[in-house]
């Protein structure tokens, strides 16, 4: 393959606010996915998918909660990698399914991501997981169980959990194995099963990293050109939700940091995912240029088809190094923000 994606799709393109969760509808979401993969494709990319698993990992802490009196409750890093199992295996089979035999199979890896045990964000939990408890549910769950408890928006109170950053996904090699043999890899879902070196082993430890920085560790850990924060929107705004809001499609790591600095991008939402862009832009060499983007899974394959230009509310937003556009371009000054 000449070009190497990480697509970074969140839990909800799967699971919709307004669906259930049944296989059927996360079966639909997927096939919708696999279709923008298969466009990548056929410009010869190859392809990674890391994804989210906040709703479905949040129903199954539920169904083990539930049934705890009859079942033993797994761990937190366990009902990680049953959420990579489960969706790894949907995502295959909706490529299998519109991508046939244009790959040359879609594999799943139940992927560890390292952490360090000395993270400061152990000491201070900050992750909102699982279900909603009362105060008095609470107060039992953090007696019995010894959990981390917080009232979340007036909805009643969640167990949060550390949030990490993450170091390398430990299958690196094995993934980039599988892109040099032609099979699109599913990889890090969830942000992948935090583990904790022990001398030459490894033990899973209870926390949630986020999915966007480990997106950016896995595509940095495989050499890849481009990094796809797969949303809900097409392109990044500048003052959201405001009578001065803005579309941007042109950005630079310097202006993602000014930006941020400004409180543009949110922590609960936008921020993790152009901090992560940035800093994957940030590692560009006059050798191998990088670029990201910010879009939804429609605009996918337009927004990496143009990375040098494309007509304007057609693509994405591109986040890039300053260096790799040419400066008299005029199709990147008619974007530039």
């Amino acid at each position: 393959m000449a070009h190497t994606a990480v697509l970074a799709l969140g839990g909800n393109a799967l699971t919709r606010e307004s669906e259930r969760g049944t296989i059927e509808e996360q079966y639909q979401n997927a096939l919708a996915m696999a279709k923008s993969v298969r466009s990548l494709i056929r410009k010869k990319w190859g392809i990674v998918i890391v994804h989210g698993n906040g709703p479905q990992v949040g129903n199954l802490a539920i169904q083990h909660a539930e049934s705890s009196a009859l079942v033993p409750a797994q761990p937190l890093f366990a009902l990680g990698a049953m959420t990579q199992g489960a969706l790894g295996s949907l995502i295959c089979l909706a490529l299998h399914e519109v991508c046939a035999d244009e790959i040359s199979g879609a594999v799943s890896v139940v992927t560890h991501v390292e952490v360090d045990a000395a993270d400061p964000a152990f000491q201070n939990p900050t992750k909102p997981i699982g279900p909603f408890y009362t105060a008095e549910q609470a107060e039992e769950m953090t007696e019995s169980r010894g959990w981390s408890m917080i009232e979340d928006s007036g909805r009643g109170y969640r167990r949060v959990v550390a949030s990490p950053s993450p170091k390398a996904p430990v299958e690196a090699d094995a993934i980039r194995t599988l892109i040099d043999a032609g099979f699109v890899v599913v990889a890090a879902g969830g942000g992948g099963i935090p583990v904790v070196k022990e001398g030459s082993t490894y033990r899973g430890i209870d926390a949630v990293i986020d999915k966007d920085f480990a997106a950016e560790r896995l595509a940095d850990a495989s050499d890849a050109e481009a990094l796809v924060m797969v949303t809900g929107v097409a392109n990044v705004k500048l003052d959201f939700g405001t009578p001065n809001e803005r579309t941007v499609y042109n950005l630079t790591p310097d202006e993602v940091a000014q930006h941020m600095s400004d409180g543009q991008f949110p922590p609960g939402s936008m921020g993790p995912k152009m901090k992560a862009a940035s800093h994957f832009v940030e590692g560009s060499t006059p050798e191998r240029r990088r670029i990201a983007a910010v879009t939804t899974p429609e605009m996918v394959y337009a927004t990496l088809d143009n990375a040098h230009g494309a007509i304007q509310g057609h693509r994405g937003t591109l986040i890039k190094h300053p260096k790799a556009v040419p400066a008299d371009d005029p199709k990147e000054a008619e974007h530039a923000a």
